[in-house]
């Protein structure tokens, strides 16, 4: 593995969209204790089964630490891979590389400087020196060479691309003060150019209601195929969803992308709010004396966090499966009716919920766990002829 210090765009190397090919995926076991209640047990359940789903189309890779490897080699089948590496929370989506290619069949990474979404100024737990250790630790399994952009804070699940030009991203995650303060909007935009080899740069103005990661792009709005977006709705105006919403709405119609086509909306709605218990808030470990849920607390509920495998789209549900009483059945239809709309978007792909309040709770969802690996394609130019080389 080589650290390389040009930039994606430089060198002819871009961002697939999600739904472009992969050679795998990549997840982390879940332990800790203040992020999974009751040790973690019902979260690493609905983790088996994700991991699971995605492997039936695409090699599934699991991370875990010293102390919890043994439990995760015997929970997961033996086609998914496990191998030991230490980390300090699950977030695959935000830790591990982003992963460009190019036309000649060359796989690398981007190590993204990771401070456990805002650092000193409102990040959710320290130290995060394991996590941010993970993208070259990765690189280096995956025989890529890495670009160093370590000086440059990002999420993966702060972007989305389409992998013609275009990407995705909201103002209040990529301007918060915890991030790259020093830098203004215009000069993170050319960043974001550089790397990921895009011409065209969409800001939504905000993300879902309560999202402590300062609003992910990825739990609000993702390409489906290029010119085509599906956007997390609720027309309940008296819920704060729906005007956050209505902005990414209003902007993305005005917008075109990277070629010049008009976005196309499809709205996805939300269930109702979700909201954490008091005995789920009793299974969490508090964190430096302060608790890190509270009883009632709306958590970022969203179908948007879904992950696109070669197969499948692998997405949340959130009503208690085998639970007949009247709280899940309002849940019940969400889901349903989340489900059909992704349907009739990925038509041939098949659709599969996943109970996730329990990976909700933790702060993410599906998209969040899981990050993808592309499969470069020798000889095919499949790089966006009017991004292709444009270094920022």
């Amino acid at each position: 593995m080589k650290i390389l210090h040009s930039t994606p765009a430089g060198d002819n190397f871009y961002m697939p969209a999600e739904f472009e090919p992969h050679s795998g995926c990549i997840m982390i076991w879940p332990e800790r204790s203040d992020s999974w209640q009751f040790g973690g047990y019902a979260a690493r359940k609905a983790f088996v089964q994700i991991a699971e789903a995605i492997a039936k189309s695409e090699e599934v890779t699991v991370c875990a630490g010293y102390s919890q490897y043994n439990n995760a080699r015997q929970a997961l089948p033996p086609h998914i891979r496990v191998i030991e590496m230490s980390s300090d929370d699950a977030w695959a989506r935000d830790v591990a590389p982003t992963f460009v290619i190019n036309k000649d069949g060359e796989l690398r990474g981007i190590n993204w400087q990771f401070n456990a979404w805002g650092g000193l100024v409102d990040g959710l737990y320290f130290p995060w020196d394991k996590d941010n250790a993970m993208a070259n630790k990765l690189c280096d399994l995956y025989r890529a060479d890495v670009y160093d952009a370590g000086n440059f804070v990002l999420e993966g699940g702060s972007v989305h691309v389409d992998g013609q030009g275009t990407a995705l991203v909201t103002e209040n995650c990529l301007l918060s003060a915890g991030r790259n303060p020093s830098m203004s909007k215009s000069e993170i935009e050319e960043y974001l150019k550089a790397y990921l080899n895009v011409s065209k740069v969409i800001w939504l103005k905000c993300g879902i209601y309560n999202d402590e990661t300062n609003e992910h792009v990825d739990n609000i709005c993702a390409f489906v195929k290029p010119g085509h977006v599906v956007l997390a709705w609720t027309d309940d105006t008296d819920d704060p969803q729906y005007e956050m919403s209505k902005s990414c709405h209003d902007i993305l119609c005005g917008s075109t992308d990277a070629k010049g086509r008009k976005i196309t909306v499809h709205k996805l709605y939300q269930p109702k709010p979700v909201c954490i218990t008091e005995k789920e808030c009793e299974g969490l470990d508090n964190m430096n004396f302060e608790p890190t849920r509270i009883p009632g607390e709306r958590l970022a509920a969203s179908y948007v966090n879904f992950y696109i495998s070669n197969g499948a789209v692998v997405m949340p549900g959130f009503a208690k499966p085998d639970a007949d009483d009247e709280f899940n059945a309002s849940y019940r239809n969400s889901d349903a009716a989340a489900r059909r709309t992704l349907s009739e978007l990925f038509p041939d792909r098949e659709i599969i919920q996943i109970y996730t309040r329990d990976i909700l709770i933790g702060g993410g969802n599906i998209h969040c766990i899981t990050q993808q690996i592309p499969t470069p394609c020798p000889n095919k130019s499949n790089i966006p002829s009017d991004t292709a080389g444009n270094q920022s």
